[in-house]
């Protein structure tokens, strides 16, 4: 009697000693996975270096010659900020896309359908066009730095009127919230065809490549602005990932369960918000990897928001690293807009994943 009392006791600890290490097991492969597409991005592009130089050309020997200095220039110039700001975007957008999934308790929500991404496009269109206009011509020459810094004041000034709006007496509502973003995405969606409509040619192929997204033009300076949001956000998802576990049984169930269901509902919001105004503000609209990532990893690793959050930053960084490589590469010398890549393979997973709700829920 008492060995099988002991031997009951025991089983819970040991289950969650497995579970600890499959976790780490997971996240220790994505890592690996993470660093080896790296690698194989740092060797590829319109000015090639082979994998036998590489090491010279990260500075790990002592050799120098006139091929070392140019590998060395492209590199640390342009593909190694590149691929760090490639993997922090797609990083950003995975855990978004996991946190708005948890929090609509639905598996094809998405940061694109709050609007944030559509204010961030408006505002960067509307700094296209004005730059290149008689009126702000005299910015012409801070266009690049101006517009980053407008996508990313146009998702944080749509996240405010967001919060505005399903806010009321504290308390929030995540239905307004959705509805309300999807009617700020349609105005804003509107503001940028008109925009496109009064643009000339030169400005309507800038507003359409950036609407499409890419890390051309990626400096160590924007990576910068990409990596203390991310570590924010890092940190944060530690302190919400219990929350949106319990929020899946609904908000009565997790308020009992010791969760303070208001506040898990903003912090929740702005994350997703800073995530994606920032992501976007970078790399432009690239969309489905915030559908896509989160949601085959439940597949895969189940749904426990403390493993899914990490491993939704992982999967989202080796996708956007691999897309940008293959974009950079595929049409070489040219460059093919990361958006199309990732709509390419997104959308098919989408209507998959359509698809199957649909089945479940018996439509």
């Amino acid at each position: 009697m008492s060995v099988a009392i002991g031997t009951e006791a025991r089983s819970p600890d040991r289950r969650a000693s497995t579970r600890r290490r499959s976790a780490s097991l997971i996240i220790l492969l994505l890592i690996a996975v993470l660093a080896v597409t790296a690698i194989v991005a740092l060797t590829l592009g319109a000015a090639g270096i082979p994998l036998s130089r590489l090491p010279a050309a990260l500075g790990l020997t002592g050799e120098s010659t006139a091929m070392t200095a140019r590998d060395q220039l492209v590199l640390w110039s342009i593909r190694v900020p590149r691929i760090a700001a490639a993997a922090m975007v797609g990083g950003l957008l995975a855990a978004a896309g996991a946190i708005m999934q948890g929090l609509f308790r639905n598996p094809l929500a998405d940061p694109a359908l709050v609007g944030v991404s559509s204010g961030g496009a408006l505002a960067a269109a509307s700094t296209i066009v004005f730059t290149d206009s008689r009126f702000g011509e005299t910015l012409r020459f801070l266009q690049t730095e101006l517009l980053p810094l407008a996508a990313f004041a146009g998702s944080l000034a749509t996240t405010a009127i967001l919060y505005g709006i399903s806010s009321r007496s504290g308390r929030t509502s995540i239905a307004i919230f959705l509805l309300a973003g999807v009617a700020i995405t349609a105005i804003a969606n509107a503001g940028i065809g008109l925009l496109v409509f009064v643009a000339d040619d030169r400005q309507l192929r800038d507003i359409t490549f950036w609407m499409l997204g890419s890390m051309s033009g990626v400096t160590w300076t924007k990576a910068a602005v990409l990596a203390p949001v991310l570590l924010i956000g890092l940190v944060a998802c530690t302190f919400i990932a219990r929350g949106l576990d319990l929020l899946v049984l609904g908000e009565a169930d997790a308020f009992h369960g010791g969760v303070d269901v208001e506040r898990l509902k903003r912090i929740s919001i702005v994350m997703v918000s800073a995530m994606t105004g920032v992501a976007v503000s970078i790399g432009g609209v690239i969309g489905f990897v915030g559908i896509v990532v989160p949601h085959l990893l439940r597949l895969v690793i189940g749904p426990a928001h403390r493993l899914l959050l990490p491993a939704s930053v992982l999967s989202g960084a080796i996708l956007m690293v691999g897309a940008d490589t293959l974009a950079r590469t595929i049409v070489a010398p040219a460059e093919m807009p990361i958006g199309i890549l990732t709509a390419a393979v997104g959308a098919p997973v989408f209507l998959f994943i359509l698809l199957r709700q649909r089945g479940l829920a018996s439509l």
